[in-house]
Order: C-alpha cells, then sequence, then structure tokens
C-alpha cells in the first residue's frame, strides 16, 4: 500500500488512518479520515502514489480561500516537472484551456467560452434533457435488476453534452470510451500507457471534429466557440482543441458520478427522498444538498504555489503542489451544521458548499450541471415510485482507483419496479 499522508502532527492512529487513503475502505467512504485532517492537520504534507510532494487543505473556510488566491496557480506549465511526473507528456496538449490557466489568459477564454456557452443556451437544451432521461429509462428493463450507471447516468450527460458540443450519435459511444480511460486510470507505467493512448485517440477526434465544423457549421457550442472572437481575437487551434476537451470531459463525467450518488443516498434514506421530492423548490434544494454531501469532485484540480504561502501557520514552500479537499470542505462542522448527515431541507447548503468550486474559476457548466440533475431525479422517481435497490447498500461498490479525479459508486443495481 502507498503512504498517501506523510507528517509528524498526527497521532498513530491518525496517521495510519491517513496511511489508509489508498485502501478500498477509504475509498468507501473517506470522509472519517478528512474529519480528523480537518482537526489535526488542515494543511496536509502528503506523498501521494505519484511521488509529488502535495499539500491538501481540508477546512472549508482554508479551502474558499484558496480556491480564488492568486498566489497558487492554476498553470501548470509553472510547475512543468511535477506536471510530468503526475500526467507524462500526452495531457499537456489537452490543458491548454480557462481550467488550467491564470489571468490574463485565464480572462480571455473565459470571457469567449461564457458568451458562447450562456444560460439561455442551457435552458434551451431543456426539453432535449427531458427526453433523453425519458428514452433512456423507457429503454431500461423495469422489473429485473438493471445497473444504472452505465444504462442512465453515465448516457444521460454524455448524451447532454454531445448535444451541446454538436458531437455526432454514432461517434458518443468512442467518445465516452476514452473518456472513461482518462477518468479512472491511476498511477504507474501500463496506466501511464493507458493514459497516453486514450488522450491521444481524444485529442486527434477533437482536431478532426473541428475542422469538420470550420466547413460545416452548425447552431451547436463547438461551432460557436470555432467563430468566436472577443477583443483579442479567437481561440487558437490548441485552445480549441482543449476547450472542446475539458467540456466533453468534465461535462458528463462529474455529472454521471453525481447523479449516481445521489441516487443512491436517496434510495438509502426513504425519509429524505420523500422530502426531495414534495415539489421544484423542494427537489432543487435536495440537489444542493447532494452536491454538498457526496460530490462527485473530491479534489479540485491541482495548483502550485508561485510563492511561499503561509495558511493556517503550514508553510506551502514556493513550487509546492496543492490540493484542495472539497469532499473535506463540504463537511466541515464550523459552517455546516451536522455535515455528517444528508438534510435535503438545509439552509445554506447551496450558498456555502464549494462542489463547483469559488472564485475565478467557478464551474462554467454548473447551471447545465443542475439541470439535468433536476430533471434525472423527477423524472426517474415520478416514472418508478418504488424503486429499490437491488443489493445491500454495504455491498455497493465505490471507485477504488487511487486518487481518481471523480469520486462515486462503480455500479448501481436496482430494480425499477419491483411490483
Amino acid at each position: 500500500m502507498t503512504q498517501a499522508f506523510a507528517f509528524e502532527e498526527l497521532s498513530s492512529e491518525e496517521a495510519a488512518a491517513a496511511a489508509a487513503s489508498c485502501s478500498r475502505e477509504f475509498r468507501a467512504n473517506p470522509h472519517p479520515v478528512y474529519a480528523r485532517l480537518r482537526e489535526t492537520a488542515p494543511v496536509c504534507p502528503m506523498s501521494p502514489p505519484h511521488g509529488v510532494e502535495t499539500y491538501l487543505i481540508t477546512r472549508h473556510d482554508d479551502a474558499r480561500a484558496a480556491l480564488a488566491d492568486p498566489r497558487l496557480s492554476k498553470d501548470m506549465y509553472g510547475a512543468i516537472d511535477a506536471y510530468h511526473r503526475i500526467f507524462g507528456d500526452s495531457s499537456i496538449a489537452l490543458d491548454d484551456n480557462m481550467l488550467f490557466s491564470d489571468p490574463p489568459k485565464h480572462t480571455r477564454l473565459r470571457r469567449i467560452v461564457g458568451n458562447t456557452f450562456t444560460p439561455k443556451r442551457v435552458q434551451s437544451l431543456r426539453s432535449r434533457v427531458q427526453q433523453i432521461t425519458e428514452d433512456l429509462l423507457e429503454a431500461c428493463p423495469a422489473s429485473q435488476p438493471v445497473n444504472l450507471l452505465p444504462e442512465f447516468c453515465f448516457p444521460l450527460p454524455l448524451h447532454v453534452i454531445c448535444e451541446l458540443l454538436g458531437i455526432p450519435q454514432n461517434e458518443r459511444k468512442q467518445a465516452q470510451e476514452w473518456s472513461a480511460t482518462v477518468a479512472q486510470t491511476g498511477f504507474g507505467p501500463e496506466a501511464r500507457a493507458r493514459l497516453e493512448v486514450a488522450e491521444g485517440n481524444l485529442r486527434d477526434y477533437l482536431v478532426d471534429l473541428i475542422a469538420r465544423k470550420r466547413q460545416e457549421p452548425d447552431d451547436a457550442l463547438l461551432s460557436a466557440l470555432v467563430e468566436a472572437h472577443d477583443q483579442e481575437g479567437a481561440l487558437t487551434d490548441h485552445e480549441l482543441v482543449s476547450t472542446a476537451w475539458v467540456l466533453l470531459f468534465a461535462g458528463h463525467k462529474s455529472t454521471a458520478y453525481q447523479l449516481g450518488n445521489a441516487l443512491y443516498h436517496l434510495l438509502t434514506q426513504p425519509e429524505q427522498k420523500r422530502l426531495a421530492l414534495r415539489d421544484e423548490r423542494s427537489t432543487a434544494a435536495a440537489v444542493e444538498e447532494i452536491f454538498r454531501f457526496e460530490t462527485s469532485v473530491e479534489n479540485g484540480t491541482f495548483r502550485y504555489a508561485k510563492e511561499d504561502v503561509v495558511i493556517r501557520d503550514t508553510l506551502i514552500p514556493k513550487g509546492s503542489l496543492v490540493q484542495v479537499s472539497i469532499a473535506g470542505a463540504n463537511r466541515d462542522p464550523e459552517v455546516f451544521e451536522d455535515p455528517d448527515r444528508m438534510d435535503v431541507e438545509r439552509p445554506n447548503a447551496q450558498a456555502d458548499h464549494l462542489a463547483f468550486g469559488f472564485g475565478p474559476h467557478y464551474c462554467i457548466g454548473a447551471p447545465l450541471a443542475r439541470l439535468e440533475m433536476h430533471i434525472a431525479l423527477t423524472t426517474l422517481f415520478e416514472r418508478f415510485p418504488r424503486v429499490t435497490l437491488a443489493s445491500a447498500p454495504e455491498d455497493v461498490p465505490w471507485l477504488t482507483v487511487p486518487f481518481p479525479a471523480f469520486r462515486g459508486v462503480a455500479e448501481l443495481p436496482v430494480v425499477l419496479d419491483p411490483s
């Protein structure tokens, strides 16, 4: 087992808990470890599997501040040696986007994408999201066990983001398979090789798709991005490919796992499900609480310290990598009363949870994720009000790749209509 945390401040019991962070037990429920870290080492030096020393932030106030701190850069080209050690060479061509940049470049990219990926464009998808949801549920067997993750949770946001971007129907399955490889790949030579192949295939596909959009534009988002300009010009070819990549990847993986987490917890807590489905407002509030309680984005993407930074009396030396534990921050008892209890009537969930980040890198796709979650939950439970898990809750597996890109159930076996 790889020791994921290494520091002197923890007691032997807490250090053992932290060292278990690569175990299946931790992946199934990391929250007790994050709770101990918030108390004992809220800015925690780590030695993760990729071998690059990193600091993990777990308290809400520190996390919120760090997400907006310009001293913690998102431009990983400034920490290129660490980047190579973690991701290899293949990822660089796909990371020339607003997620991995600082102002003024980030400001320019965010402005161009924001002017095309508008709330109006998201709302225009509402009827299509509804239809896709109904079609997927219609195709599921009602009286036999079905794994909702591959049959519903993943296809829904994949089809929606492909509709948004303008990816042809017959090309979506392959794009999803390449994205799945990237999302679930761990560390080590074999994993790195799989990652390089999948990322290379995605990059080549997006280059070809963009070329086709230039020749035959449509009214989808990718064509709009190809044609978009601001006062500083258009996106470069590299920026276009990378922006399409991050929208495709983040736009369906995070929502897919979030939907799986939502269904798992609602199915294991019937009273919370009842409260969540009383009316539209109740469901909207429940969606925010689920984002807080079991976010699919366990940790924010890497940042690195452009200078020495002191957070809560801990020195983060210049050049060090920093990760923000979204899952840890979202269960901080200083902000959320009884944080380990899912309470769909919690009054401050939307205002305070960090599932979509904070500051200049706040997730541009948040309105779309909320729309998909709301429609998916209401439609499924209206159509199948008696849906139940097909196995004991403790037998539902969770993703076990050490430090995966996402946190979520690995399978979701249910019977939609037990009658």
